[in-house]
């Protein structure tokens, strides 16, 4: 008899509540799959137990097929080549089969859920500064930000999705990091277009070190524009319609035609301005960090001599001068797929730890990273 294993493959974080949330996520989610599914859930980075170790667990428990999930929001560099590279070096090695579904993506249940945190924000506003109309409203939505324009361009999906279904009377897209607008010229922009209430809200599965630095811009940007109240709203968490999208993301790998993973990829495809990434090699680039453990050095502030209360990201910009292209420290905490069978785009495995990431066009943006330096 063939038995079914669920991996949930998470980013990880140095962040322990992060590591946390995300452990209470993968408990709940058995309820949601058929009884006799077995489901264990492991990190990319930095926390444990990391992918392999959740692996071993299914196969020890005698799993011949293991159904694997991206945990993540939407598919950028993790879910398109660090995730699968370690499942199809896993299936390879262990001779079993390990298949790869989709990530959470552009979902009704999704833009519900994320409605829902919002609704809560508008609820709370009203109550506690008196009711405004939404049309009197602006919407910030916030995103992991990614090197990729797949994943940024469908948090302006969600945001449109989220502005148009409930009737706010603007929206802007903001990121916490890699692209652009970043979460402070995003602010300080909506700022000036003349509304009363700005709702914030994070589109991110966990809390971590960028929620962090979204909150902390926030009030930055708030103290400095007294007369606008800037509500910060929750993230997703384990709202009931995530884990409805989680368990159909597991579920339907085993249907008749499975749906395809990534469709707009631009590791298959050439994208506007991306031309040359097509192709191009598959491979993690985590090994360095694989485990570390949430207390790991670099974990909070207090480590740091760029930041003060949160994670400004500084130290990106300061190791990218001085040549370091892994760009790992106390910011790179993830919230933004089994390759070549899983995922298809023909990656080579050459890989030595000497790597580095394709570098991003417009990484010198003066609303992107760039913009976390005041001198």
């Amino acid at each position: 008899m063939s038995k079914t294993g669920v991996m949930i493959c998470g980013h990880g974080s140095r962040s322990q509540a992060a590591v946390d949330e995300f452990a209470v996520l993968a408990e709940k989610l058995p309820a949601y799959l058929p009884d006799d599914w077995m489901v264990e859930y492991g990190y990319l980075e930095f926390a444990n137990p990391v992918i392999r170790d959740g692996l071993d667990r299914l196969r020890d428990a005698g799993c011949d097929r293991i159904l694997a999930v991206p945990g993540m929001l939407f598919a950028a560099m993790h879910a398109k080549n660090d995730i699968p590279s370690v499942l199809n070096t896993y299936a390879k090695t262990n001779g079993i089969e390990v298949n790869y579904g989709r990530e959470l993506g552009v979902d009704p249940k999704m833009v519900a859920a994320a409605g829902a945190r919002i609704q809560e924000a508008v609820d709370r506003a009203n109550a506690e500064l008196g009711d405004l109309p939404l049309s009197e409203t602006c919407l910030v939505v916030i995103g992991r930000g990614a090197s990729d324009p797949d994943a940024n361009g469908n948090v302006s999906k969600v945001a449109r999705m989220l502005w148009e279904g409930m009737g706010f009377g603007w929206c802007e897209v903001g990121y916490s990091g890699v692209t652009f607008p970043l979460v402070e010229p995003c602010l300080s922009h909506v700022a000036k277009l003349g509304y009363k209430r700005v709702i914030v809200f994070p589109y991110f599965l966990f809390t971590g070190i960028l929620i962090d630095r979204i909150y902390g811009f926030t009030d930055q940007v708030a103290a400095e524009h007294p007369q606008i109240s800037f509500v910060k709203a929750g993230y997703l968490n384990d709202h009931p319609k995530v884990l409805e999208t989680f368990a159909e993301r597991i579920t339907e790998q085993v249907g008749e035609v499975p749906p395809p993973n990534c469709a707009t990829c631009k590791y298959r495809v050439q994208l506007l301005g991306f031309e040359d990434e097509v192709g191009l090699p598959q491979e993690s680039h985590h090994h360095h960090v694989e485990g570390q453990g949430a207390s790991a050095p670099g974990s909070n502030v207090e480590d740091c001599s760029l930041c003060d209360t949160f994670c400004t990201g500084e130290c990106r910009l300061v190791m990218a001068e001085e040549g370091n292209h892994h760009h790992h420290h106390h910011h790179h905490d993830g919230h933004d797929h089994g390759h070549d069978h899983a995922h298809g785009h023909s990656h080579g495995h050459d890989h030595g730890h000497d790597h580095h990431h394709h570098p991003y066009p417009h990484a010198d943006h003066p609303h992107g990273p760039r913009s976390v330096r005041k001198t």
